[in-house]
């Protein structure tokens, strides 16, 4: 049984689920059930934390239904808060499904950036710069799925070369031993940085607009603010942090910090060039004609997240039916694949939602928000931005945003609070819930999507990894967001 258990993963790791499983029964009579219900949380931190070793989906399954067992919650309080995330749910299901049959254009596009741009600097910016303009008007999850298609497809072509008898090189002659070792490290290390500076780029983006994250088009919504409006309110800390968020990039890559500044090696990038001639010659007319279909869902794709023409999952619902009908996939066994990047995904968000709905039912946060709103109106919204950005790192950005600006609604109904003030700590929860958590994956959903997505153990990007990384961007977009909240707002 304890074979089974957990599978392969290290008998270490069954053995501290089993204790979590034991002790938590014993905490719950003997602790109460608010002290249990951290203790939760920090568990389920920690099976993220170990994604690499078992996916939390299982782990993290487990603790939920022994939450709901011990009462913490009910299941109808968890499907509520489902419920209350289905737009999130239904992106997932079929916006990453759409982008599966995207990936040959990806790959035509990105393979062609790559072999141009030279310089593994100028490709950084890049890739912030894109990942943050497609975040302001689009999704920072399909961003994200987009960039572990590019990611997960140049391993693919490396590894294709590394373990085949496919020569790439001008003179027809490859030493295999060249590609493994330190080269191979080399080229994990560069697609780990880019993807994770695309990743930081989409936080940066994903705050400045009304449509940029879901937390951002709550608040926007409870504050009578439209598109323009939202941008102009923010944009005291957005600009700033954004500029902050570009020089970190440069500082990281110039000087080789926290695992950053691997550039590409140059076999590897003989490889992709070779690739990329040897895939244009043998492209056949059906080939071209699939890439044009492509190309014109993924215009329809700008166009319609761009206006919110519907939710984002029915867009990709769309996509999905029209690049199948039109590229001639019609048979269900060559659809299916596309599914399977995203569910096991989105059963660990809704295993979160369980812990989400613990919080919630146990009033964890609401001491932090009493302390807060009893300071001085000066200092409100310093402590609420430091309150949310701490919350956030540990649960998730969209539930606080939404605990924290239903309580501060509350207040200003019941006239505690005046409208200037009631602004100030809008853009305080705003910027707060965005900006300080992408030090963790728990707080930012692109974050979690990309540690737990196939690309992360070919990439050696583990939780621990991740944190380390993405520590220098949390330091300075949430101090540079403080800085802003004291000073300018």
């Amino acid at each position: 049984m304890l074979k089974n258990f957990l599978g392969n993963s290290p008998i270490w790791y069954k053995y501290t689920i089993i204790s979590f499983l034991i002790f938590n029964v014993i905490f719950y009579f003997t602790l109460g059930p608010t002290i249990t219900a951290w203790i939760f949380i920090a568990e389920f931190i920690f099976t993220l934390a170990m994604a690499l070793k078992c996916y939390p989906l299982v782990s993290g399954g487990l603790l939920a239904i022994q939450i709901l067992f011990l009462n913490l919650t009910t299941a109808k309080n968890a499907y509520h808060e489902v419920a209350q995330n289905l737009e999130v749910i239904l992106l997932l299901m079929f916006m990453v499904a759409a982008i599966y049959f995207m990936k040959p254009l990806l790959m035509f596009i990105f393979s062609k950036v790559f072999t141009k741009v030279k310089s593994k600097l100028s490709l950084s910016l890049l890739f912030v710069i894109l990942a943050a303009a497609l975040s302001a008007f689009l999704d920072a999850l399909t961003v994200t799925a987009v960039l572990i298609s590019v990611g997960v497809g140049f391993y693919g072509v490396y590894h294709k070369i590394h373990s085949s008898d496919l020569d790439l090189n001008d003179d027809g002659r490859l030493d295999r031993k060249q590609l493994s070792g330190e080269t191979l490290e080399q080229f994990r290390g560069f697609l780990r940085s880019l993807i994770m500076h695309g990743v930081v780029g989409t936080a940066l983006g994903g705050v400045m607009t009304l449509v940029g994250e879901p937390q951002n088009l709550l608040i926007g919504e409870k504050m009578g603010w439209d598109f323009i409006e939202f941008f102009k309110q923010m944009d005291v800390i957005t600009i700033p942090v954004f500029f902050a968020g570009l020089l970190t990039t440069i500082i990281l890559e110039k000087f080789k910090l926290f695992g950053f500044g691997e550039k590409l090696p140059e076999v590897a990038r003989k490889i992709i060039e070779n690739y990329t001639i040897l895939e244009d010659e043998k492209r056949t007319e059906k080939e071209k004609y699939r890439l044009i279909v492509q190309a014109i869902a993924m215009v329809l794709l700008i166009i319609g997240l761009a206006l919110h023409l519907a939710p984002v999952g029915f867009i990709g619902l769309a996509l999905i039916v029209f690049q199948t009908a039109f590229m001639g996939i019609t048979d269900e066994h060559h659809i299916g694949p596309a599914f399977e990047e995203a569910l096991p995904f989105t059963a660990l968000l809704v295993v979160f939602f369980v812990i989400v709905a613990m919080i919630h039912d146990q009033h964890l946060f609401k001491p932090v928000i009493e302390w807060a709103l009893s300071m001085e109106p000066s200092t409100q919204p310093t402590m609420f931005y430091i309150a949310n950005g701490l919350l956030s790192a540990i649960s998730d950005n969209v539930f606080v945003a939404t605990v924290y600006i239903n309580e501060i609604q509350a207040s200003f109904n019941a006239g505690e609070l005046s409208r200037a003030q009631y602004e100030k700590l809008a853009i305080a929860i705003n910027t707060g819930t965005n900006l300080p958590s992408v030090a963790t994956p728990n707080g930012q959903a692109a974050f979690l999507f990309l540690l737990t997505s196939a690309l992360a153990p070919l990439i050696n990007l583990s939780y621990g990894r991740m944190v380390k990384m993405a520590f220098p961007y949390a330091i300075v977009l949430g101090g540079v967001g403080l800085l802003c909240v004291m000073y300018l707002l």
